[in-house]
């Protein structure tokens, strides 16, 4: 399972054989049932998740329990709260699965010592954490500049696979509105 990581981080950087075997000892490969929290609202954040199967979210509620989902991690995709990973202060965020899944947990106590042993890894996270700062950059300019109908028009084809796994309320509040009108655009009803 491991190999999909590996094949991952190959994008980006080089890891020969050696390195390779090394990743292994620093990553520990989890199977996790559906609906389990990876970490809570209050909770010290203490591990980075790649996905190498199955499907996460991160979210935080309201005053009112409402949730805001703010990230999904499918399958190759990294998912953590970085804030309370590296300031090591309580989360604010719930990471939960919503899918059965097998993740590679890279726990931050060990990171620095990964990183030292392969440097190329730093370079290899900052093109994730690049990427990842500008779909978020992304997703806030949509969400001020267009509408609701847009959005999902938008994100339903750049990320197909998500309509199809995630549920509908959930996929509305990443969008930034109620599953109401998310049902009233699948239905036609808003153009």
């Amino acid at each position: 399972m491991i190999s999909v990581l590996v094949d991952h981080i190959r994008r980006y950087v080089s890891l020969d054989e050696r390195e390779v075997a090394l990743l292994a000892e620093y990553i520990e490969v989890v199977d996790v049932k559906k609906k389990a929290f990876l970490l809570k609202e209050g909770e010290v954040c203490k591990a980075n998740y790649f996905v190498i199967k199955g499907c996460c979210r991160s979210y935080f509620t309201t005053e009112k329990d409402t949730e805001h989902v703010h990230l999904f991690a499918i399958e190759n995709w990294w998912i953590t709260d970085y804030g309370s990973l590296e300031r090591k202060t309580p989360s604010m965020y719930y990471i939960q699965t919503l899918e059965p899944c097998t993740l590679g947990v890279l726990n931050r106590d060990k990171q620095d010592e990964l990183f030292a042993a392969i440097p190329q890894l730093e370079r290899y996270f900052r093109c994730v954490l690049e990427t990842a700062l500008a779909a978020a950059h992304m997703r806030i300019k949509y969400i001020y500049s267009q509408t609701g109908h847009e959005r999902y028009n938008h994100f339903s084809t750049l990320f197909p696979e998500f309509v199809q796994r995630i549920p509908q309320y959930m996929l509305a509040s990443y969008l930034g509105f109620t599953p109401e009108f998310l049902s009233k655009i699948r239905a036609g009803k808003i153009s």
